[in-house]
């Protein structure tokens, strides 16, 4: 497998799960909203092959829920923890249709959903449907941050202390990973990047990894 000449960047982030949309107003959950709740809190506790099942299992009951904003809020956070692993395209492609499906009724305000949803379609080639003016806004907010990061150079130190700027780096297949000691699925993804990079290493991908401490 041939690499292409072309910049990657990765980056893990730790997401705060509960509230997400909404935030900073007390949420009520009824008593059908409250056990999907309680399990999506659990999802990183799982092993994966049972996260993948209870991640579908998630969608397809927030899916029967009645729209509103806390179908809305269990959406988004089910859709923020589905990345986080392989758990395989179709159990994907029913959580990006929950959040489009749990967004058309009621449009938020924010645009946290939309950013989202558009992550979802265009890094992991998924199909919705939503006739939205914000959701085409997000899709073109990505493509315009993927189009910037093609020229963007920067400075940073690796764990061997080295200093590199991403233009000594020009015209190699980069792996850039910003981890931290207090985000569990960072220290999970660990063997999966050094396995990536041992085996194209020989074609000329170069990883570079910046890490930070607990603040």
């Amino acid at each position: 497998m041939k690499l292409p000449s072309i910049f990657i960047s990765a980056m893990t982030v730790l997401y705060c799960l509960m509230p997400l949309y909404g935030q900073g107003k007390e949420i009520v959950w009824s008593d059908q909203e409250k056990p999907i709740h309680d399990e999506i809190r659990k999802l990183r506790s799982l092993p994966d092959d049972a996260r993948t099942n209870t991640t579908r299992d998630l969608a397809l009951q927030i899916q029967a829920l009645p729209t509103g904003p806390n179908r809305l809020n269990l959406a988004l956070a089910l859709a923020m923890l589905s990345t986080e692993g392989d758990f395989g395209h179709d159990t994907l492609q029913e959580v990006a249709s929950t959040l489009a499906t749990s967004i058309g009724p009621a449009p938020p305000e924010g645009e946290d959903p939309y950013l989202e949803l558009a992550s979802l379609v265009r890094y992991e080639h998924l199909n919705v449907t939503l006739d939205s003016p914000q959701f085409s806004a997000a899709i073109s907010k990505l493509e315009a941050e993927d189009r910037n990061r093609q020229s963007a150079n920067f400075a940073l130190t690796d764990l061997n202390g080295q200093s590199w700027t991403l233009k000594d780096l020009k015209g190699k297949v980069v792996l850039l990973n910003f981890w931290a000691t207090w985000c569990p699925p960072c220290r999970k993804e660990m063997p999966d990047l050094e396995t990536l990079y041992r085996r194209f290493q020989s074609e000329g991908l170069c990883s570079r990894c910046r890490r930070r401490g607990r603040q």
